[in-house]
Order: structure tokens, then sequence, then C-alpha cells
């Protein structure tokens, strides 16, 4: 409809002057097409010849500049402008919006392929991805990976921020040096499987400067790797009053609340009641997370809170609340060891079930009350909002149905893995377990059934058909590890819980343990980060300043 009052419009002289000074402009300045718009609707003429020869030239001059800047859409804020152009349509309908974004690739171009996601399976297949047979574009609300084994160390000082987070652009260098590999920092809404599209929102923050902005990007293979969230189980004030454990940010609030509470006890005149509130840490969920952070709390307070809080070191407590057995896939003597020791470093355990969270206080099923100051909810996670949107097959669990080669079936082109995908049913394969070690395989095999296609000129958008996939996905789990605090951590190396194999406890495993993470970690930076501050923790201490 814009383009057909455009073609409308009648010309008169100043209205030439302006329309020549903004032809030239757009020539020499082609992303900005908007001030072309405003000096068109503000001059009306009666020569209709000229009104038809200006408006073709126009129209050209428009289709030039939508051309140049169709590639301009970047994930820095500035040039991704909010640009709405309406499509005429034959009939008096409503015109159809056409968002900004990268449209299909040419014939000449390489294939393209998106990534949903910047977690282990995303990253994982973004490291493995041969760039000289696709241009790739990850699409994520976040511009790195968090090595999660290690977020609960930071949430207490053992280590900091930075030691666990690793930018997308150093893991897959070509989103910041190919031409036509980008980084977009978005919320993926909607896929278009038919017409082979994403469609995208910018995130929501309070410190861009505009309102998010919606755009869009065509495919040759999708990648959807968007992870999971954390289970709540509908339960009432969870999301409003907890704090989960699965990105920098929420690490960043538990270190906060935890500092503040402490400084906040020693203040005169507060009550013995709010004083023991303050200083009681609960953790709900006895998972490797939970233990693994209850393990690193009651050192925290062991070793440092009692030294440099003399006035709350008796006050300070920590209840994990679990309804079942803690660690419920490791060995049961790895599961006693873990809980005999945990009590002994000072975590009060409590077998229940949550009915409701408030403000102040936890609401248990058989009607306890368990006031708190840090609530941190860790119960396992489950299919995301967007995963749940998207109409395609499902796996038992609700997450996305993959087949042998991580393909989904109903649709071409289309892959899932990491914590959104599971086998279908019909596969006659277990969904496989929300963890990293799964993710991080299923990411590196998808990289090499795309290089496989590639290779057999594949890639373009429905080529695949009859390509020769190669082997089915294997997973082989290699084992869990948890520390426990105190310089102790399991080891458990059985290929499943009712297998056989070795089972460790104790220092020897803690050794185990962080070896382990400190080859896993994602760079030599960051394993060169972990190192200096386990060492300076060791020490000096865990730093307990309180900053922001």
């Amino acid at each position: 409809m814009a383009m057909s009052r455009i073609a409308k419009t009648r010309p008169s002289k100043s209205f030439l002057s302006s329309y020549l000074l903004q032809k030239d402009m757009i020539c020499h300045d082609p992303p900005s097409g908007k001030h072309l718009f405003s000096s068109l609707s503000n001059h009306t003429t009666n020569s209709i010849g000229l009104n038809h020869l200006l408006g073709m030239r126009i129209l050209d001059r428009i289709s030039s500049v939508n051309r140049r800047t169709g590639h301009y859409l970047r994930y820095q804020h500035s040039s991704a402008e909010r640009i709405m152009e309406e499509e005429a349509v034959d009939s008096d309908s409503d015109a159809q919006v056409v968002l900004p974004g990268l449209g299909s690739t040419k014939p000449h171009e390489k294939p393209r392929v998106v990534v949903l996601g910047s977690g282990w399976a995303a990253c994982r297949f973004l490291k493995g991805l041969d760039t000289k047979l696709y241009d790739v574009v990850c699409i994520s609300p976040r511009n790195h990976m968090v090595f999660t084994p290690l977020l609960a160390s930071t949430c207490v000082g053992t280590l900091e921020f930075r030691s666990v987070a690793e930018p997308v652009s150093q893991i897959q260098p070509a989103l910041a040096n190919a031409p036509q590999s980008y980084f977009y920092l978005a919320n993926c809404t909607g896929v278009d499987t038919d017409k082979h599209q994403v469609f995208c929102e910018t995130i929501r923050d309070a410190g861009t400067p505009e309102e998010p902005y919606k755009f869009s990007v065509a495919y040759d293979k999708l990648v959807i790797a968007a992870g999971a969230e954390p289970s709540t189980f509908n339960i009432k004030g969870v999301e409003e009053y907890a704090i989960f454990l699965r990105e920098v940010a929420h690490a960043q609030e538990i270190r906060k609340k935890l500092l503040l509470n402490l400084m906040l006890s020693e203040n005169p005149g507060i009550s013995v009641e709010e004083k023991k509130r303050l200083l009681h840490c609960v953790v709900v969920g006895g998972g490797p997370t939970g233990v693994e952070f209850s393990g690193e709390l009651s050192d925290f307070i062991m070793r440092d809170v009692r030294q440099r809080y003399p006035h709350a070191k008796d006050d300070v407590m920590v209840t994990l609340i679990e309804a079942n057995d803690i660690l419920s896939s490791f060995d049961v003597g790895l599961r006693q060891y873990a809980t005999n020791h945990l009590i002994k470093t000072g975590v009060r355990f409590v077998r229940g079930i949550v009915k409701e969270v408030e403000s102040k206080n936890i609401i248990l099923s058989d009607g306890t009350v368990v006031p708190y100051g840090v609530l941190v909810w860790s119960t396992g996670v489950g299919p995301s909002k967007f995963v749940k949107s998207l109409d395609l097959p499902r796996s038992p669990g609700g997450r996305i149905g993959v087949d042998e080669w991580l393909r989904v079936p109903s649709v071409e082109d289309v892959f899932a893995l990491g914590d959104c995908a599971g086998f279908l049913e019909q596969t006659g394969r277990p969904v496989l377990p929300a963890l990293a070690q799964v993710a991080e395989r299923e990411g590196k095999y998808l990289a090499e059934v795309l290089r496989r296609i590639g290779n057999q000129r594949g890639g373009k958008a429905f080529k695949a058909k009859g390509i020769h996939m190669g082997d089915p996905f294997v997973y082989k789990h290699l084992g869990s590890m948890a520390s426990v605090g105190r310089y102790k951590a399991l080891v458990d190396l059985r290929e499943s819980k009712d297998a056989k194999g070795l089972t460790l406890a104790g220092f020897i495993s803690w050794l185990i343990w962080r070896s382990a993470y400190l080859t896993r970690v994602i760079s030599w930076r960051n394993r060169f980060y972990v190192a200096v501050n386990w060492a300076t923790t060791l020490v000096f201490g865990r730093d307990i300043s309180k900053i922001g």
C-alpha cells in the first residue's frame, strides 16, 4: 500500500527539487532511506505525466536501497533500526508486513546454516562446523557459552564469572570474520518450515535505547539447540522469588544477595528471627547442581564467613530440600557418602515437597513453614515456551522429536539437539538425559553430518534428499562427577545406573574432578582463569567484596 501511495503522489516544482536532493543522498548514503519517505508525503502536484515517470524512478531507487541494505542488519543496535516495508497487494485487504533481515541465499553463495542457541550443543556444533562449506548465523539471547559444571563455584567467589563464560565469536571465528556469517542478539519467536525462515525479536533489556523490533532470517539448514527451562512444576511463587542456577546472571544474583544478607545481619536493631531468616540459605533439588552448590556454600561458610563475619557465624545455615534421595543417578554408596559429608559440614536435609513459595517463606506439603533469605531452585529442566510453541513432532517428555540422525523427520532441513530434543518413540531409543556431555556429543556429531551433506552438494534448501548421512548417533555415557565441598568429590564411572563400574569418593575423587573440568573448560583462556582463581582462593580465600 505504501508503494502504491508513492506512485500516485503528484510532484510540484518544489517537490522536484527536493526529490533530486534526496536522489543524490540515496546514491551516496544507501542505509538512510527514511528522509525520502518524509519528503514524498509532504508534496502534491497536478502533473500526471511527470507523476508516472518520477514514480517509476523513485520505486527503482527504493528497490536499490532495499537491495543494498538487505544484508545490513547486524547485531549492532544502532544499525538495526525498525524498518517496516509494505508490499502492495492486488486486493483491498491490508498490506502484508515484510520483516527486514536476511533473504534466501543466491545460487552462487554458500548455503546458510542458522543455529538457534548458544549452549553446549549449539557451541560444540559451531566449533565443528566447516565454514568453507557453509555460512553460519547464530541467534541467541546471550553472546557467550557458560561452562555450567563450574557455575556453582562462582556464586561464592571460588571462581570469577568470566572464568566460566566464552564468547560465541571466539568459539566460531567466522561469526566475527566471515562477510556472510553473523551473530544476532535476539530471541527466536517462530519458524516457518515451508518457507525456510525463522522469525526473531531483539532482547528486551533495560539498557537498550529502543523498543524490541522484529526481523527474519532465511535458512538452508536449521539447527534448533534452544536448550530448556528450569522446571517449576507450576508451584506458586517459584518464578517470582526463587533464583535458578543456569546462567551467569543467576550466579551474580545469588552472590550479591548472599553478601548483602551477611552485611545486613550485622546491623544494630535487627531482630533475632529476622537475622536467622536472612542467613538461612535454602536449596530445593538434590541433583548434582543442588548438591554442588550446597557443598560450595557450606565450604564458604566454614572457611570464610566464620573468619570475616564473626557475629553471624553461628546463625548461618544451609538447608537442602529434596522429595527423594539426593543424586539419584549415582551409586548408592556414593549417595550415602555425600549425605554424611554434607551433614558433617553443616547442611541440613529436609525431605518434603514444596507447595508454595512466598517472599520470605517456603510452605511444604505437610504444612511446614521454612523461612529463607536466599532460595536457589534446582529441580531439573523441561521444554521451553519456544519449543512448546513449535508445530513439530514430540518425543516423550515434550521435547522436539528427532530420528537417529538428529533430523526432525516431518520437515526438511531441520535438525534439533541438546536439551530441547529427544528421540521419537518409533526409533526405539530412550530420551537421553539433559546433560552437558550429551549435548556436546550431539553437537560434534551433527557438525560431521552437515560436513558430509555439504561435500555431496546437499547444503542448499531441499537438496539433501537421498544423501547418505553416515552412521546414526550413538551415545555412550562416560560417567558422572560431583563436588561436595571441603576437597571431597564423587566419581561414578558406570555406563548406566544399573551397570557395574568404578566408583570413587574422597580427596582423590576431588583431584580427578578438578583435573577433568580443567581440561574440559572451553578455551585455553578460560583454563588459565580457572587455574589462577583456584590458586588465589587457596592462598587468600574467597573474594567477599560486594560490588554493584
